[in-house]
């Protein structure tokens, strides 16, 4: 089926979309090299190259759902965000009244944790926090979509390298301030307040000691974290990646998991502690009473960003980066021993079985993601940009009192 203006409009920060069609993947994440199949986009280019040398290739971006994957997520009644800081996107994915899967895009400026809920999406960047409002009543539709996220407020913090992001139950934004290796929330007159510090960090310094990372809330309240490393001295945890990795549980401060590789994305899901291990490709729980890592399954890549729909489990998966930070690392060789190469993507679990019975495999410019965030009661939204003409139009009035 031909793309239309719109569909080219939404997706316009990648380049024209060239073509949609149904997906005719199996349910699992393909190999690397697969052809496309859902969408296609072309960078725009800038114009005729100055000399006659070649030009360079064009940079693509193919985004590929399994075979019942846009059925799944139709049935939940809920839509996707996730993130990826290395291209500078965040990326909604919902279905239309067709069932059909839909992409939407929009550029932030190394966007990394979300924070997504009725009505709102936080999202952390290079220097600020954003909070994006669904400017729709329920039930009202803006073109063919039933949210429509609109900038609210932002709040200057500086480069902290902030990671994960949660609200807490009075509407506080608390994010993992990973520089000063803290929790955080925003300050009227700061760049940022600190409100916890893991118990072996002895003072606050932009040194990045321990690469805390994670957050998980529970009830309202930040209630564990995780950290490559228990290291206090600056950037000390790139000596201890592949199993120097704790989980520390925020209200008594004390190390409840320790001995994992490089530890991501920590939730707090039906009545249990879950969280991704990226340094071996795996995705399971904290058993508290323990400390043991109990995995659930193997995923094929370097695994950051975790949600929950159901009965299911959504992970992001990064093609590792050849650089200090993700080389050595046991999970090449759990993927050399399966003969396999790394994906770039989205696996959804089933937690009752361990299965990856739907995906999202992202292949061309889009290498790496951070987190991955549902929507809930939202089918197909979509996001106001900062420069389109339709921030200067989109205008909703407050309640009066």
């Amino acid at each position: 089926m031909p793309a239309t203006k719109r569909d080219a409009d939404r997706l316009s920060g990648l380049g024209r979309i060239d073509a949609f069609h149904p997906p005719k993947a199996p349910a699992a994440l393909p190999r690397a090299g697969a052809p496309p199949t859902v969408a296609h986009f072309a960078a725009a280019l800038k114009g005729p190259p100055m000399t006659d040398a070649p030009a360079a290739p064009t940079p693509t971006l193919t985004l590929t759902p399994s075979r019942q994957f846009p059925a799944w997520l139709a049935d939940q009644g809920a839509s996707l965000a996730f993130s990826t800081y290395q291209a500078g996107k965040l990326f909604l994915v919902g279905t239309d009244a067709n069932g059909k899967a839909t992409f939407f895009e929009r550029t932030l400026e190394r966007p990394m944790g979300i924070h997504a809920a009725r009505g709102e999406l936080w999202v952390a960047t290079l220097w600020q926090l954003w909070r994006f409002g669904d400017t729709l009543d329920r039930g009202a539709r803006y073109q063919d979509h039933d949210a429509l996220f609109v900038p609210r407020a932002s709040h200057v913090t500086g480069d902290l390298d902030a990671h994960d992001v949660g609200v807490d139950a009075g509407g506080r934004p608390i994010f993992v301030n990973t520089l000063f290796s803290c929790l955080a929330t925003v300050a009227e007159d700061a760049s940022f307040t600190p409100i916890w510090t893991p118990p072996f960090i002895t003072r606050l310094a932009a040194e990045d000691r321990c690469h805390l990372n994670g957050l998980a809330m529970r009830g309202g309240a930040p209630a564990f974290v995780t950290a490559t490393a228990a290291t206090d001295i600056a950037e000390g945890w790139r000596e201890h990646r592949a199993a120097g990795g704790v989980v520390v549980d925020v209200a008594s401060n004390e190390i409840v998991a320790q001995g994992l590789s490089m530890p991501h994305s920590p939730r707090w899901h039906d009545g249990a502690l879950w969280l991704l291990q990226a340094g071996t490709g795996e995705f399971g729980r904290i058993d508290l009473a323990t400390g043991k890592f109990e995995a659930l399954c193997f995923v094929p890549g370097f695994a950051r960003g975790l949600a929950f729909l159901g009965d299911h489990a959504i992970v992001g998966l990064s093609l590792p980066r050849e650089n200090r930070t993700f080389t050595g690392l046991p999970l090449q060789e759990r993927l050399d021993a399966a003969k396999i190469g790394p994906r770039c993507g989205l696996a959804v679990i089933d937690l009752r079985t361990g299965d990856i019975v739907h995906s999202l495999a992202i292949e061309g410019v889009v290498e790496e993601l951070y987190d991955v965030a549902v929507i809930p009661g939202v089918r197909n939204p979509a996001m106001i940009g900062f420069r389109s003409d339709e921030i200067r139009r989109v205008i909703r009035i407050g309640d009066a009192g």
